[in-house]
């Protein structure tokens, strides 16, 4: 049986470029364009869900894990939004990185060097954050079970990938890396994209059920990103546990 979800040649490609985080126009470009539709499809679901009222900190209170956080480009919304946040990574140097600009923005965030499958925590978490992680664990069938345990019975769980097709080859491989180089070669691997169904069989068998699936799209001629119906290449999903 496993017992490890980290990636070790995952971890170094993004511990190499760790310095870049909270650069608008590094290495992490394309996650800046995404943030502000991840952001607000977040705190929508969890407000709905939970009956929250909107205010100025809508998320208060909600007790968020947001796993694979690299310089805490959500874990940061997520705090102003009034939530609980605690913030884990593989790599040490994305984890430095996100402890110093929370410091620097006064904000309080639990940041800790650690993967789900080793994290120390008695109280299960409201909200759990998988975003952009899923597509470079070792085992994610292990990973996905390890942030289950993790969840309380009710809560939600986000997922955020990249569908394994061959438009999402052609796109998010050959057209993001190689063409419009948003982002270093080598980012993704096509064989570790997951597709829609696996991912819900996989939590479904954790007792974690499909609530929502959306697909995600770029519209070059505004240059931002959009929910939309099409899953073909970048999709968002939420789960509720029974």
């Amino acid at each position: 049986m496993k017992n490890n979800t980290i990636n070790k040649k995952e971890i170094e490609k993004f511990s190499k470029i760790a310095e870049e985080w909270w650069n608008p126009h590094g290495k992490f470009k394309p996650l800046h364009k995404f943030n502000p539709i991840r952001i607000s499809y977040i705190k929508e679901n969890i407000i709905k869900t939970f009956k929250l009222v909107r205010k100025e900190t809508p998320l208060k209170n909600i007790k968020i894990l947001d796993i694979g956080c690299g310089g805490g480009l959500l874990s940061e919304p997520m705090s102003r939004l009034g939530a609980t946040v605690t913030a884990i990574d593989a790599s040490e140097k994305n984890i430095n990185v996100a402890k110093l600009h929370a410091k620097k923005n006064n904000l309080k965030i639990n940041y800790i060097h650690t993967s789900p499958e080793k994290l120390k925590n008695e109280n299960k978490f409201d909200v759990i954050l998988n975003m952009e992680i899923v597509e470079h664990v070792e085992d994610i069938k292990f990973f996905l079970k390890s942030c289950s345990k993790l969840l309380k019975k009710n809560g939600i769980m986000f997922v955020a990938t990249i569908n394994k097709t061959l438009k999402s080859y052609a796109f998010a491989i050959i057209g993001a890396e190689y063409i419009l180089r948003w982002l270093p070669i080598g980012t993704h691997d096509w064989e570790k994209f997951v597709k829609p169904d696996n991912l819900i069989e996989i939590l479904k068998n954790n007792k974690i059920k499909l609530d929502k699936l959306d697909g995600m799209k770029f519209n070059i001629i505004t240059d931002e990103w959009k929910i939309s119906q099409d899953k073909s290449v970048n999709y968002i999903a939420k789960f509720i546990k029974n």
